[in-house]
Protein backbone atom coordinates (compact mmCIF):
# COMPACT_ATOMS: atom_id res chain seq x y z
CA UNK A 1 0.00 0.00 0.00
CA UNK A 2 1.42 3.37 -0.95
CA UNK A 3 0.83 6.52 1.04
CA UNK A 4 2.59 9.77 0.15
CA UNK A 5 5.09 7.92 -2.06
CA UNK A 6 6.06 5.63 0.80
CA UNK A 7 5.44 1.87 0.88
CA UNK A 8 3.79 0.54 4.00
CA UNK A 9 3.73 -3.13 4.93
CA UNK A 10 0.27 -4.54 5.54
CA UNK A 11 1.59 -6.04 8.78
CA UNK A 12 2.29 -2.51 10.09
CA UNK A 13 -1.38 -1.47 9.87
CA UNK A 14 -3.67 -1.62 12.87
CA UNK A 15 -7.05 -3.39 12.87
CA UNK A 16 -9.05 -0.27 11.93
CA UNK A 17 -6.74 0.51 9.00
CA UNK A 18 -6.87 -3.10 7.83
CA UNK A 19 -10.67 -3.00 8.00
CA UNK A 20 -10.64 0.17 5.84
CA UNK A 21 -8.35 -1.47 3.29
CA UNK A 22 -10.57 -4.55 3.31
CA UNK A 23 -13.66 -2.40 2.67
CA UNK A 24 -11.89 -0.67 -0.22
CA UNK A 25 -10.88 -4.05 -1.69
CA UNK A 26 -14.48 -5.30 -1.34
CA UNK A 27 -15.76 -2.23 -3.19
CA UNK A 28 -13.19 -2.71 -5.97
CA UNK A 29 -14.08 -6.39 -6.23
CA UNK A 30 -17.80 -5.60 -6.47
CA UNK A 31 -17.16 -3.02 -9.18
CA UNK A 32 -14.91 -5.38 -11.16
CA UNK A 33 -17.39 -8.24 -10.83
CA UNK A 34 -20.23 -6.03 -12.07
CA UNK A 35 -18.08 -4.87 -14.99
CA UNK A 36 -17.32 -8.51 -15.80
CA UNK A 37 -21.02 -9.35 -15.87
CA UNK A 38 -21.77 -6.37 -18.13
CA UNK A 39 -19.00 -7.38 -20.52
CA UNK A 40 -20.37 -10.93 -20.60
CA UNK A 41 -23.79 -9.53 -21.53
CA UNK A 42 -22.29 -7.38 -24.28
CA UNK A 43 -20.36 -10.37 -25.61
CA UNK A 44 -23.55 -12.45 -25.68
CA UNK A 45 -25.31 -9.64 -27.56
CA UNK A 46 -22.57 -9.53 -30.20
CA UNK A 47 -22.56 -13.33 -30.50
CA UNK A 48 -26.29 -13.13 -31.07
CA UNK A 49 -25.67 -10.53 -33.78
CA UNK A 50 -23.24 -12.91 -35.51
CA UNK A 51 -25.91 -15.63 -35.48
CA UNK A 52 -28.56 -13.21 -36.74
CA UNK A 53 -26.38 -12.10 -39.67
CA UNK A 54 -25.75 -15.76 -40.53
CA UNK A 55 -29.53 -16.28 -40.69
CA UNK A 56 -29.89 -13.63 -43.40
CA UNK A 57 -29.54 -15.81 -46.50
CA UNK A 58 -30.09 -15.12 -50.21
CA UNK A 59 -32.86 -17.72 -50.35
CA UNK A 60 -34.86 -15.56 -47.93
CA UNK A 61 -35.06 -12.62 -50.36
CA UNK A 62 -38.55 -11.08 -50.62
CA UNK A 63 -39.88 -13.32 -47.84
CA UNK A 64 -41.82 -11.79 -44.97
CA UNK A 65 -39.77 -11.66 -41.76
CA UNK A 66 -40.19 -10.12 -38.32
CA UNK A 67 -37.99 -7.03 -37.89
CA UNK A 68 -37.04 -6.14 -34.31
CA UNK A 69 -37.70 -2.51 -33.37
CA UNK A 70 -36.90 -3.11 -29.70
CA UNK A 71 -36.14 -6.18 -27.60
CA UNK A 72 -39.84 -6.96 -27.36
CA UNK A 73 -41.43 -5.25 -30.38
CA UNK A 74 -41.27 -6.82 -33.84
CA UNK A 75 -42.99 -5.70 -37.05
CA UNK A 76 -43.43 -7.65 -40.29
CA UNK A 77 -41.15 -6.68 -43.15
CA UNK A 78 -39.69 -8.02 -46.37
CA UNK A 79 -36.05 -8.84 -46.85
CA UNK A 80 -35.29 -6.94 -50.06
CA UNK A 81 -31.48 -7.31 -50.22
CA UNK A 82 -30.10 -10.25 -48.21
CA UNK A 83 -26.51 -9.35 -49.16
CA UNK A 84 -26.57 -6.10 -47.18
CA UNK A 85 -27.44 -5.50 -43.54
CA UNK A 86 -27.63 -2.52 -41.21
CA UNK A 87 -25.05 -2.70 -38.41
CA UNK A 88 -25.36 -0.88 -35.09
CA UNK A 89 -21.90 0.63 -34.55
CA UNK A 90 -22.84 2.24 -31.24
CA UNK A 91 -24.24 5.46 -29.79
CA UNK A 92 -27.21 5.39 -32.15
CA UNK A 93 -25.19 5.15 -35.38
CA UNK A 94 -25.94 2.53 -38.01
CA UNK A 95 -23.95 1.62 -41.12
CA UNK A 96 -24.91 -0.51 -44.09
CA UNK A 97 -22.46 -3.37 -44.61
CA UNK A 98 -22.25 -6.54 -46.62
CA UNK A 99 -22.95 -9.75 -44.71
CA UNK A 100 -19.24 -10.73 -44.60
CA UNK A 101 -18.32 -7.22 -43.36
CA UNK A 102 -21.02 -7.41 -40.70
CA UNK A 103 -19.86 -10.87 -39.60
CA UNK A 104 -16.28 -9.59 -39.32
CA UNK A 105 -17.42 -6.50 -37.41
CA UNK A 106 -19.37 -8.48 -34.82
CA UNK A 107 -16.77 -11.26 -34.60
CA UNK A 108 -14.08 -8.64 -33.96
CA UNK A 109 -16.25 -7.17 -31.18
CA UNK A 110 -16.68 -10.61 -29.60
CA UNK A 111 -12.91 -11.18 -29.70
CA UNK A 112 -12.13 -7.72 -28.33
CA UNK A 113 -14.48 -8.28 -25.41
CA UNK A 114 -13.01 -11.76 -24.84
CA UNK A 115 -9.51 -10.29 -24.40
CA UNK A 116 -10.91 -7.67 -22.01
CA UNK A 117 -12.75 -10.39 -20.08
CA UNK A 118 -9.53 -12.41 -19.77
CA UNK A 119 -7.67 -9.38 -18.42
CA UNK A 120 -10.49 -8.51 -16.06
CA UNK A 121 -10.72 -12.10 -14.83
CA UNK A 122 -6.99 -12.05 -13.98
CA UNK A 123 -7.45 -8.78 -12.11
CA UNK A 124 -10.42 -10.16 -10.16
CA UNK A 125 -8.43 -13.30 -9.25
CA UNK A 126 -5.52 -11.20 -7.95
CA UNK A 127 -7.88 -8.95 -5.96
CA UNK A 128 -9.52 -12.03 -4.41
CA UNK A 129 -6.10 -13.40 -3.46
CA UNK A 130 -5.24 -10.03 -1.90
CA UNK A 131 -8.57 -10.08 -0.06
CA UNK A 132 -7.84 -13.55 1.32
CA UNK A 133 -4.37 -12.52 2.48
CA UNK A 134 -5.71 -9.32 4.02
CA UNK A 135 -8.52 -11.18 5.79
CA UNK A 136 -6.00 -13.64 7.27
CA UNK A 137 -3.81 -10.81 8.58
CA UNK A 138 -6.88 -9.03 9.98
CA UNK A 139 -8.06 -12.20 11.76
CA UNK A 140 -4.60 -12.77 13.22
CA UNK A 141 -4.46 -9.21 14.56
CA UNK A 142 -7.97 -9.44 16.04
CA UNK A 143 -7.06 -12.78 17.65
CA UNK A 144 -3.84 -11.32 19.03
CA UNK A 145 -5.77 -8.36 20.50
CA UNK A 146 -8.33 -10.71 22.06
CA UNK A 147 -5.61 -12.88 23.60
CA UNK A 148 -3.69 -9.90 24.96
CA UNK A 149 -6.84 -8.62 26.72
CA UNK A 150 -7.47 -11.94 28.48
Amino acid sequence: MSQGGQTISINDLDVAQLADVRKQLEDELNHLTNSFAQLKQAQAKFKSCVENVREVKPENANKTILVPLTNSLYVPGKLSDPDRVIVDVGTGYYIEKTRPQALKHYSDKVEYIRTNLDTLEDTITKKRENMGYLTNILQQKIQAQTQSKS
